[in-house]
């Protein structure tokens, strides 16, 4: 886990799926997945150290901390998370960088679209009428 400017760690929600894949083999012993024996956060160089050994223990030549946070983003991006709540999750300060992954997502620009289609898929927000006074029955 990195540390933001201030010193604090942020926390990531686990899925169920993980939670319960972690406990089933023992892994979640506390509020922290990956932390020292006394349960305090890892730095940066330990968290790196032991991604790089992992990473050559299982053969992969691209590899490192950078290439895991991509992945956890564009996984995220590619099924529809905005790009809002991946900015927080990676922590990133501008939402410019963010922005990198969400071309990633295929049915974005149909999502778009079809939310133009009103076809009780969900409530119609914002759906297009004609303003008041615009027609004159009288004419």
């Amino acid at each position: 886990m990195t540390e933001p400017k201030g010193g604090r760690s942020r926390r990531i929600p686990l899925t169920g799926r993980l939670t319960k894949a972690l406990r089933v083999h023992g892994h979640l012993r506390g509020p922290r997945v990956v932390c020292q024996d006394d349960g305090k956060p890892l730095t940066q160089k330990v968290v790196q150290g032991l991604v790089q050994r992992a990473a050559r223990k299982a053969g992969l030549t691209d590899s490192g901390v950078h290439l895991l946070r991509h992945t956890f983003c564009s996984h995220l991006a590619m099924r529809g998370a905005t790009a809002k709540a991946i900015q927080e999750l990676a922590g990133h300060r501008d939402l410019t960088t963010t922005q990198i992954y969400m071309h990633l997502s295929p049915a974005a620009l149909e999502d778009a679209i079809r939310l133009l289609d009103g076809d009780g898929h969900g409530a119609n927000r914002g759906e297009i009428v004609e303003a008041a006074g615009t027609e004159n029955p009288s004419r």
